[in-house]
């Protein structure tokens, strides 16, 4: 091997490194390989070597480090290489149209890497080959990617984050010419395109002279301006939020949102939000918090309650690191604070969002051709509200994709998409922006808030409203961590042949009926008449949904981005069933029976989602 380095000893693996070190010119990256083959940490190579990242539609996610398993310089020159390379073949006028690129604050010293030097590479990459570059010269919000992409009418977008994932890690996020992110198969055709682009072309690794080039292009001030005047159109009560003395608090979590989530005020003309002083800066070491997830609860929210105790604020609103999801808490008369999970949010921004719409909207022909959508795994809620107004609801697979690219197909339709979410926190408020959007959401939560509370209505309150007048929803959802691949092969096959022949589902689960089962894995349906189900299935995870005949409906499925087999539970209960604390009962019951029945955490060694 070069360089006077010893073999390790397997073929495949020198063979790796051997090429790696010829391609790789990042000082930091190529020493912490050599030590590693100098030391004949044989195991340790055989991480950074043995797979490469897989690149799927949520593009690559990945802990930053040497290697091709891990987000360096080299990997995102050779992603970047078959991007671009797809490009090329897919758009005869991708030199005039050009694409944009994003990055959030996260960064990686041992290894050099980090957001902002990923995105500056990647434009290196597409310069070098004659492509214009809109390249934001500071972080932005994820969702300001997807809107440039609509908004200067570039064939694609490219966003440098890691969303809400541990520090070290980090992602490479892809949308396409209709401002969604990609799906299938321009995924599977991407990957191909890297494997056959692995070799750095000559300027790949320039981004000196990149950073010169007349192709390259700062969208920063321009977009920051359309995208605040954009999300004006669902601004309503401005005269309410200039007067209202509601107090929030806001937290970004050391993520990129604080600026972006006080200038969304600003537009909707809402009084600032207190911000969390500790973490609104960014800071690639989220040194206040165990996970920077707000959807984790109570531990990333802990200096936002004393910020609120401290100034008199009511709610909390916070946002993931890259801004595009947003947790909202708020204080109970019993002085305890209330999260609300993304299907309450949910509920509330569907109801807020339709009501706004309707006031504007006099023509009562308009509502049949109103959509909202929402994923397969999230509250039914929409449904219920749907079903009694009159607008059209449709269920999409799980993922913003999904929701994304439906969503582009009927605005081309001339329908009117008012509003999509999913439960992990995510809400499509505006068709400019066809992905979630925690910042746009930040300031129409606001809003929402200020109205309540010239009617002395809290959050709480509201959303009982809501399920008072169309249903009570009860959700109830978690994970189990799991890294071995068979245990969760096995255990899915388990439920496909649970009688001990092929597709044999169980017909019960502890004192539970089940009605019918939906397999998104496999494409079967019990519920369609030739047993085939209507939404897209994928070979390559697992999901399978059962509906009961108390009115339950369970998804179990694993994680594209994490060691997690999810579950996701709810109750759905007809207008005039209010006996929560039944309703409650009734789905804890059916929870513990799913888990104990089906997933068999003591055999399968799963570990519970920790607290």
């Amino acid at each position: 091997m070069e360089k006077g380095l010893s073999t390790t000893g397997n073929t495949d693996l020198d063979q790796a490194v051997k090429q790696w070190l010829q391609y790789d010119k990042n000082p930091k990256t190529v020493s912490m390989v050599q030590e590693l083959v100098k030391n004949g940490a044989v195991e340790a190579l055989k991480k950074c070597f043995s797979s490469r990242m897989e690149f799927g539609t949520a593009g690559l996610r990945a802990a930053m480090g040497p290697g091709i398993s891990c987000m360096n310089d080299l990997t995102i020159i050779q992603t970047t290489q078959g991007f671009c390379h797809y490009l090329e073949e897919s758009f005869g006028n991708l030199k005039e149209r050009g694409v944009v690129i994003g990055y959030d604050a996260r960064a990686h010293p041992p290894s050099g890497g980090g957001s902002k030097r990923f995105a500056s590479l990647a434009a290196a990459v597409f310069i070098s080959r004659g492509v214009p570059v809109h390249l934001f010269h500071d972080i932005t919000p994820t969702p300001f990617v997807p809107f440039t992409v609509s908004h200067l009418g570039l064939c694609a977008g490219i966003m440098v984050t890691a969303s809400h994932n541990p520090k070290q890690d980090n992602g490479y996020k892809v949308y396409w010419e209709n401002g969604a992110q990609i799906i299938s198969p321009h995924d599977k055709s991407i990957a191909k395109a890297i494997e056959e682009n692995l070799e750095p072309w000559p300027e790949s690794w320039n981004t000196e002279e990149a950073l010169k080039s007349p192709l390259l292009k700062d969208p920063y001030q321009d977009i920051h301006t359309q995208y605040f005047k954009t999300i004006q159109n669902h601004c309503h009560n401005r005269d309410i939020n200039k007067s209202s003395e509601v107090k929030i608090v806001h937290t970004s979590v050391h993520g990129v949102g604080h600026a972006f989530v006080q200038s969304a005020f600003k537009a909707f003309d809402l009084q600032p939000p207190h911000a969390v002083e500790e973490q609104k800066d960014p800071d690639p070491e989220f040194t206040t918090v165990k996970y920077p997830n707000p959807e984790e609860g109570e531990g990333v929210l802990t200096l936002s309650f004393a910020l609120a105790e401290k100034v008199g604020a009511s709610v909390v609103l916070a946002n993931d690191p890259d801004a595009d999801r947003l947790a909202i808490a708020e204080k109970q008369e019993s002085g305890q604070w209330q999260l609300f999970s993304g299907n309450e949010l949910g509920a509330l921004l569907g109801w807020w969002m339709f009501r706004c719409w309707k006031k504007q909207n006099s023509d009562p022909a308009a509502v049949k051709n109103l959509y909202m959508l929402s994923s397969t795994v999230s509250s039914k809620i929409l449904r219920a509200i749907a079903l009694k107004e009159g607008f059209h609801f449709e269920e999409t697979l799980t993922g913003f994709k999904w929701m994304g690219n439906r969503a582009r197909d009927l605005l081309d339709q001339s329908k009117a998409v008012l509003f999509a979410f999913e439960e992990a926190i995510g809400y499509m408020c505006s068709p400019s922006v066809l992905d979630k959007d925690g910042v746009s959401a930040a300031a129409i939560s606001g809003e929402m808030i200020s109205y309540l509370a010239t009617k002395s209505t809290s959050l709480s309150q509201q959303l009982t409203s809501i399920y008072e007048e169309y249903g009570y929803h009860i959700t109830k959802n978690s994970y189990f961590i799991c890294h071995d691949q068979n245990v969760i092969r096995s255990l899915f096959e388990r439920l496909r042949n649970y009688k001990g022949q092929n597709e044999s589902y169980p017909t019960d689960c502890g004192r539970f009926s089940i009605s019918a089962v939906r397999d998104l894995t496999t494409g079967y349906d019990s519920n369609q008449p030739d047993k085939k189900a209507v939404l897209p299935t994928s070979r390559s995870s697992q999901m399978i949904t059962f509906n009961f005949s108390n009115g339950g409906v369970a998804t179990l499925r694993t994680s594209g981005t994490e060691p997690k087999i999810k579950y996701y539970t709810e109750l759905c209960a007809a207008p005039g069933n209010s006996d929560v604390t039944q309703l409650k009962k009734e789905l804890d019951d059916l929870v513990n029976a799913i888990v104990e029945n089906f997933m068999e955490p003591e055999k399968n060694k799963l570990q519970p989602k920790p607290e």
